[in-house]
């Protein structure tokens, strides 16, 4: 059998010239370029024809072993190694659901700061004394509306104690425990305040209806009652101090049983529907701070020696009003009153219907001021004689003096 480069040998012997050829001429052509690509320093412009003949041969291969190794190495690590990442995962859910809580617990602690500093800033403006409690549970049923504290008797907490906060006004105590206290709200049906409305000074009894409503019943039906109109405490029921906010008015509506009566509904100031922090009032004295109770010692010493001069003054003037002369004359008879002369008829008197007043008569009359009536007559004036003013001084005698005629006219 004839071999196969005996029988192609001038094909091949062509072949392998072509070759080389085709290698010389890539070896010396270069590739027309502006700029030089070329990596070796020693190279001319442009790039030879077996290099880019190279690239274009060894380069597909290369980037799709290089693709392919990417694809593999992501498909393992995303699809295939999944142990890993489902661990990752139940780790950085369980951090999640830990951060979750303590937000949730950092919220909690902050709101019950707020509410906490809200009582507290109450707590030292309020002029009474109170105690902080916390409520811890409800009655658990819709028709009575009640509710737990945890301070009792261990607090000196005591029965119809007033339960506020620092919006309004809660309710009252009504059952006492050791440890425990149970506080009746205001909008139960046997609970009970004196309130009174705050512009037209309308007095009312609060109590709650059947639906858990706050309203004000036995009240006349009155047009000045507007919706809006702000709810105060009236302090008449002996439990809630006068003055406490209740609520506003929100509707007025008929009493369905009196005519001439309505109900007014009362949104209630305090959250009554979540409490958390509540005040009891344990003590309805005037509570004074440190420095009130200072001022009040600083004013009371400052007005001791005050009220001292004051005494005194009044004692002094007391005193001069007795040494000084009254305006009463000592010839009138006892049973006249000082302003009256003899035979004149009082002014009380029923007979005389229009008095006339006169003035008082003078303790010592002179020519300027002459004596009334006969009680005091007038003394002569003295002067002395040689004065130019003074008459001539006539003799005394027995006889009175003759009417001086008056000089008669003689005619020719």
């Amino acid at each position: 059998m004839e071999s196969f480069f005996a029988r192609y040998r001038n094909y091949l012997v062509l072949l392998a010239v072509l070759a080389v050829q085709i290698v010389g001429l890539a070896v010396q052509v270069r590739r027309a370029e502006t700029v030089r690509t070329g990596l070796d320093s020693h190279d001319g412009p442009g790039v030879r024809l077996i290099r880019l003949w190279a690239e274009g041969l060894v380069a597909p291969p290369e980037r799709l072993i290089h693709n392919s190794k990417t694809g593999l190495i992501y498909l393992w690590q995303s699809y295939l190694d999944l142990h890993r990442v489902h661990q990752q995962n139940q780790e950085m859910q369980q951090t999640i659901d830990r951060l979750r809580l303590e937000q949730a617990s950092l919220l909690e602690d902050a709101r019950q700061g707020e509410r906490l500093q809200k009582i507290l800033d109450f707590q030292e403006k309020y002029i009474y004394k109170t105690l902080a409690a916390q409520a811890i549970g409800s009655s658990g049923s819709d028709q009575s509306r009640v509710f737990y504290i945890d301070k009792g008797s261990d607090f000196h907490i005591e029965p119809d104690m007033a339960v506020i906060t620092g919006d309004g006004i809660v309710g009252k105590v009504r059952e006492v425990f050791p440890h425990t206290a149970q506080v009746l709200v205001i909008n139960d049906q046997t609970s009970g305040a004196g309130v009174i409305l705050e512009t037209t000074r309308i007095r009312g009894i609060l109590r709650g209806n059947a639906a858990g409503q706050t309203q004000i019943v036995g009240i006349l039906a009155d047009q000045r009652i507007q919706p809006g109109e702000k709810v105060l405490t009236a302090g008449g029921d002996q439990i809630f101090p006068r003055g406490l906010p209740v609520g506003v008015v929100e509707k007025v509506l008929r009493d369905p049983d009196r005519d001439s009566f309505i109900d007014v509904m009362v949104k209630p100031a305090a959250h009554i529907e979540r409490l958390d922090e509540v005040l009891v009032i344990t003590s309805t004295l005037p509570r004074f701070s440190d420095q009130q109770q200072q001022d009040l010692a600083t004013s009371e010493a400052e007005k001791g020696p005050e009220v001292a001069a004051i005494k005194e003054q009044k004692k002094a003037a007391e005193l001069m009003a007795e040494r000084l002369p009254g305006l009463k004359d000592p010839n009138q008879p006892p049973n006249q009153p000082p302003n009256q002369t003899p035979g004149q008829t009082p002014a009380s008197d029923p007979a005389t219907p229009n008095p006339t007043a006169h003035p008082p008569q003078a303790l010592h009359p002179d020519r300027f001021s002459p004596a009334t009536g006969d009680a005091a007559p007038a003394k002569p004036e003295t002067l002395k004689p040689g004065s130019p003013a003074s008459p001539p001084l006539a003799k005394p005698s027995g006889k009175p003096a003759a009417p001086s005629a008056a000089p008669q006219r003689r005619i020719p």
